[in-house]
């Protein structure tokens, strides 16, 4: 049985912000990794992936990008090389190849169980990230096991696809990444639209996410939303890291040739059923875009600043005429389900009574109980948490929260 301070499961970015803050403070801990360094990037994203923020916005704790392409956006071998000089930078304490099988409560610590040996700790940091496991329904075990069915996790390009038609289900970042590419091969694509919120990728000439940053729309805390469960749960922009375009939306979409459908609510009988409430979701997505640039509209017009364009508003996004509400699997329109609906933290290893009815772990601002942390979830602290240049400030909060209640056990 090994004995350490603060344990930290997972290092990827949130994990290696942590460990750099802990140092800081002189903080004894490890880091265990299932894998290595950023191993989620390594083995769990498609090859032409890139990030959704520009490089600049890349800012963990004591470490930013200075490359030659501030303007940039990282591919995945990119961010890859990123993490891992970053966990050089901080000399992470990390111990890779490390599979934590369990965590439970011993007396007055922590009790680690890891295929590699137990630990004790007096502090645990949850940071293995909210993309663990992919939200797939129940119907999909009604799917013929003709149809491939994978995930953006499996997913690595369109070649590695079977021949024939593509329903991508989900229309936030990555829905609208892989209907296109997979479209741009050739491919016939659909794709099934639910919940999303349409965004430029650029306004009043700059990138969304600096007049985001600016206008304090990343900034937003838990104390400005009503309902932080249903804040938590929103989709991610439809935003790519392209700074040729402007828009990767349904309308682009349509554009390509993607036909767009309503959200996949079941399977019966061998054929997929489709919302017939897609001019909803439609309308409702432009409206939360038309809300967030009129908040950047009133930041743009208070700060004194000159930007290269004038406020405006898009067009609204296209409405298919008579959207089809079935798909018959037996006539071969299509030979793969990517399922882009959404992910999961998987956290089944942690055994302790702090998950919610719907199994979502309860915490206020990543402090779930005393000496139990989580770190990388959505809306942790502010709107700006699961991106690569927020996750910094949740990280301080933390381990300073650590050391001060190690203080005051301490006195």
């Amino acid at each position: 049985m090994k004995h350490i301070p603060t344990l930290i499961i997972g290092a990827g970015q949130a994990g290696l912000a942590m460990s750099h803050c802990l140092s800081e403070r002189s903080e004894p801990h490890v880091v265990l990794e299932r894998g290595e360094v950023g191993n989620s990037w390594a083995q769990e994203r498609w090859d032409n992936l890139t990030m959704q923020s520009p490089n600049w916005q890349s800012r963990l704790p004591g470490y930013c990008y200075t490359g030659p392409d501030p303007h940039g956006y990282m591919t995945m071998p990119e961010v890859l090389a990123y993490l891992k000089s970053y966990a050089a930078h901080s000399a992470a304490p990390v111990e890779s190849g490390v599979t934590v099988t369990s965590v439970t409560r011993g007396n007055d610590q922590f009790v680690v169980t890891t295929d590699k040996g137990a630990w004790h700790a007096a502090n645990v940091v949850i940071a293995t990230g909210a993309c663990n496991r992919p939200a797939v329904p129940v119907f999909a075990k009604e799917v013929s096991r003709d149809i491939t069915q994978i995930s953006p996790l499996s997913y690595r390009n369109p070649s590695e696809l079977p021949a024939g038609g593509v329903l991508v289900v989900g229309a936030s970042a990555t829905g609208v990444q892989l209907a296109a590419e997979i479209r741009a091969s050739g491919r016939p694509v659909i794709l099934a639209t639910g919940n999303h919120i349409r965004m430029p990728r650029h306004y009043l000439g700059h990138d969304i996410t600096w007049l985001m940053e600016q206008s304090g729309l990343f900034s937003t805390t838990l104390d400005d939303i009503d309902d932080i469960t249903r804040a938590r749960s929103l989709p991610s922009l439809q935003l790519v890291g392209d700074r040729s375009r402007r828009f990767l939306d349904l309308n682009a979409l349509q554009g390509m040739g993607v036909e767009v459908v309503g959200r996949l609510v079941g399977c019966q009988k061998e054929t997929l059923q489709f919302s017939g409430a897609l001019a909803n979701a439609i309308a409702l997505s432009d409206l939360k875009m038309n809300r967030a640039l009129s908040v950047i509209d009133v930041w743009a017009q208070q700060s004194g600043l000159t930007f290269a364009e004038a406020p405006c508003r898009f067009a609204p996004t296209l409405v298919p005429d008579m959207p089809r509400l079935t798909l018959p699997l037996a006539r071969g329109t299509i030979s793969t389900i990517v399922w882009a609906s959404g992910f999961r933290p998987d956290m089944s290893w942690l055994h302790l009574p702090h998950f919610d009815g719907k199994g979502r772990l309860q915490h206020r601002g990543g402090i779930v109980a005393p000496g139990l942390y989580v770190l990388g979830l959505p809306f942790l602290r502010t709107r700006k948490s699961t991106f690569l240049g927020g996750v910094g400030d949740d990280a301080r909060a933390l381990a300073k929260h650590i050391c001060e209640t190690r203080g005051q056990m301490a006195a």
